[in-house]
């Protein structure tokens, strides 16, 4: 039983790390080591905005940057991008690094801040301004937009370009002391508004915003953007493949040209395709709608991306590791099915859960040839892909527990569980037979009644007769109750983003995304069962202890059902 214990999991996630794949970063990687390009060093980063909760798209980056470091003998630093503080919390960097954690990576003492670094990025800024390569500019934020052009027509120059030196020096100070209202003034790198890259056409690099930081509290009144703090950040800590989401890739010149104006350590920028689930959305300004909304209980809702989400859910970070490797790194974004990621945590959690039975609608069976009072006690397996984990004690009796499912009066074609006259197997108990039928006044059946064979104890035959169902069960008089949260997909289409016109996002949410059971009926062994404890409820699924639970009330989640569609679809290509 695996607790949920960001500290624990992570040793483990560590000591099974995936054998590494060949990408094309990787190999950008050996060849620079090859011609001793930074002296034979990799250093990477990962570099988070703490406005949020990290998700499933910023895990395959974690793996991505502490798997390369690792694997050449580098290291990686974990850097939070705190330049704007309106958005930013501490909430935020408590959790990163809970995360990170968890999913089995360690920075050692390299935790940073691009805010450790503002006093650099200042002077970096006046240096460029003393180069004539920066000014500042009195347009508005619309303005500036408006001037900037468009993909076929050049910008238009700014008409305070050409202020000064000395006078872009003197305003650029009286921003810093906090003189002007926010949005009156930027800094902007003076660069060509003719360029057919906008990001080259005089991108702003300081902006006036009087808010109180998580850390510096209000040393500043301006601060950086993130285009002018990350590359510089990175030549700080001597990064060298800063590895970041295709989105970026035009916004690489830029990173260079402020590298190269400042004559500093030249990192490199490096793009991938990012992460794309079917049936998910890993925008953090989305999840924060889902939170803020309240479409969800929070940003670790077993129904969000997030790795808190799933956490909860009950995902294991050796499972998230293993598909992030699977799925590699390409220059081309597309989306991956869920199901891949839902066959990789069957996969991991098939070898190290134990199995129970839980009953989650449960209909009582009654045997009535069985010794009133009697208990027995049947062995049970608790995991039979790991013969270390042995067997318990599961308490049988007159009257069970069965899922409601398993009935039928008048069965249909192909139905071999119970119904009248039907022989099944009970699970590591007796060959059972059904006779007959209590109901309730509205006709509803509430008791299904039936004779056991007592030669069959264990599920065995000794006249080798054979059943074509086994079903599982709890004792009645000994079973514990629970709270069982059943989730399925938060959308309902594979692309939560294709609504019909004057509909927007939110319209795809499925609204049977949780069902509660709250009467579902426990095997006793999990009385104890400790918050974040995972298992197999046999032919059910793979559940998780959830936080709420507390002494005498047990909740679970559902983590995924049995069903792995990725792992039949997989076999019929092949």
């Amino acid at each position: 039983m695996n607790p949920l214990n960001p500290a624990t999991e992570a040793a483990a996630a560590t000591s099974a790390a995936p054998a590494p794949q060949s990408n094309f970063i990787r190999d950008i990687v050996v060849h620079d080591l090859e011609i001793n390009k930074f002296g034979g060093k990799v250093q990477t980063r990962f570099p988070p905005e703490p406005n949020g909760y990290l998700h499933l798209g910023h895990a395959k980056a974690i793996c991505l940057n502490f798997g390369l470091a690792a694997e050449f003998g580098g290291k990686t630093n974990l850097r939070f991008d705190d330049t704007n503080p309106e958005k930013e919390e501490q909430e935020y960097v408590d959790s990163i690094i809970r995360d990170v954690r968890w999913l089995g990576f360690d920075w050692e003492d390299r935790m940073f801040y691009a805010s450790d670094y503002f006093d650099q990025l200042y002077a970096w800024a006046v240096q460029l301004i003393k180069a004539d390569k920066a000014y500042v500019d009195d347009l508005s934020a619309e303005e500036i937009r408006k001037t900037r052009g468009t993909l076929t027509e050049p910008g238009q120059n700014s008409p305070y370009r050409h202020r000064s030196v000395e006078e872009n020096l003197d305003l650029f100070e009286r921003m810093r002391k906090g003189e002007f209202p926010n949005g009156s003034r930027t800094l902007r790198a003076k660069i060509d508004m003719a360029s057919p890259n906008l990001n080259m056409r005089d991108p702003v690099m300081y902006r006036i915003l009087h808010a109180e930081h998580h850390r510096t509290g209000n040393k500043w009144c301006i601060y950086p953007l993130y285009d002018f703090a990350h590359g510089q950040s990175d030549s700080l800590e001597k990064v060298t493949h800063s590895i970041c989401t295709l989105e970026f890739e035009d916004h690489r010149p830029l990173y260079n040209w402020f590298i190269e104006q400042l004559g500093i350590f030249p990192s490199q920028q490096i793009e991938f395709d990012r992460l794309n689930l079917t049936y998910t959305l890993l925008s953090k300004r989305k999840l924060l709608q889902l939170v803020n909304e309240g479409h969800v209980r929070g940003w670790d809702d077993p129904r969000m991306p997030t790795l808190s989400g799933v956490r909860r859910r009950g995902y294991t970070p050796e499972a998230l590791r293993n598909f992030c490797n699977s799925i590699g790194v390409s220059k081309t974004n597309g989306s991956i099915e869920l199901a891949m990621l839902e066959h990789f945590l069957r996969e991991d959690l098939n070898k190290r859960v134990p199995r129970v039975m839980a009953v989650l609608r449960p209909l009582k069976l009654v045997i009535d040839n069985y010794p009133e009072g009697q208990v027995e006690e049947m062995d049970a397996i608790n995991n039979p892909e790991d013969a270390s984990a042995g067997t318990r004690k599961v308490p049988f009796s007159r009257v069970l527990y069965i899922e409601r499912d398993d009935f039928r009066e008048i069965p249909p074609k192909q139905f071999y569980r119970i119904s009248p006259g039907r022989e099944v197997r009970l699970r590591y108990g007796y060959f059972v037979t059904c006779t007959n039928v209590v109901k309730d006044a509205n006709g509803e059946v509430v008791e299904v009644h039936c004779t056991y064979d007592p030669a069959t104890r264990g599920g065995n035959a000794p006249d080798g007769r054979k059943v074509k169902s086994t079903i599982h069960w709890a004792s009645a008089a000994h079973a514990i109750n629970a709270e069982v949260r059943v989730y399925d997909n938060l959308f309902l289409k594979e692309d939560p983003n294709d609504v019909e016109e004057g509909r927007d996002w939110t319209s795809n949410l499925n609204p049977n995304s949780l069902e509660v059971i709250r009467d579902a009926k426990l095997e006793p062994s999990l009385d104890k069962a400790a918050s974040g404890a995972r298992y197999q409820f046999e032919r059910l699924g793979y559940f998780c202890v959830d936080p709420d639970t507390k002494p005498g009330a047990l909740v679970f989640n559902r983590t995924v059902p049995l069903k792995d569609t990725w792992a039949k679809l997989e076999k019929r290509a092949a």
